[in-house]
């Protein structure tokens, strides 16, 4: 197996030449069809796309019932203000954060450290998986990147000469 992610090399012994080479890595909810834009490529995307605006759009609703709360509750400007800050930031570091991650991997430690943050601002990352979905599948541009880097490694490695090198003519 190769250290490329998404990318698994068909060990030596196998005959099966369709299944040599780097595999395209499957993107969440797409799978490879992203390689091709083939089986149902377009409705996915459209599907994706109206999926997370329609979460993105129920989500704010449970906010504004929470912020409805908190002016039920009586528990002061102070306090509204702060959490509606905390939602707003927390959303806009998810928005660019996400919007991050679909350009370059990302850091696993990183990811994990920010991991609460990002659950805060759950909406933003949402929003950001709707806006990449108008363009491409989300991942798509960084997965087809590593693909190609992939299979461009791969038949570089697998060109042949041509020949037996003990059969070479000598001079003398």
């Amino acid at each position: 197996m190769s250290d490329e992610p998404g990318t698994l090399d068909t060990p030596a012994g196998s005959t099966d030449g369709a299944r040599s080479g780097p595999r395209p890595e499957p993107l969440r909810f797409f799978g490879t069809s992203w390689v091709n834009h083939d089986d149902g490529y377009a409705a996915r995307r459209a599907g994706v796309a109206v999926g997370s605006l329609a979460a993105a759009v129920a989500s704010a609703f449970v906010l504004r019932f929470a912020y409805q709360g908190l002016q039920i509750a009586d528990t002061g400007s102070f306090v509204t203000v702060l959490v509606v800050a905390m939602f707003a930031i927390c959303s806009a570091l998810a928005f660019r954060n996400t919007w991050d991650g679909y350009g370059r991997r990302l850091d696993a430690d990183r990811q994990a450290s920010l991991r609460g943050l990002l659950a805060i601002g759950f909406i933003g990352s949402l929003l950001a998986y709707f806006f990449r979905s108008l363009t491409e599948a989300p991942g798509e541009k960084l997965h087809r990147e590593e693909y190609e880097k992939a299979r461009e490694e791969y038949e570089r490695r697998s060109v042949r000469r041509t020949g037996n090198p003990s059969k070479k003519k000598r001079r003398g």
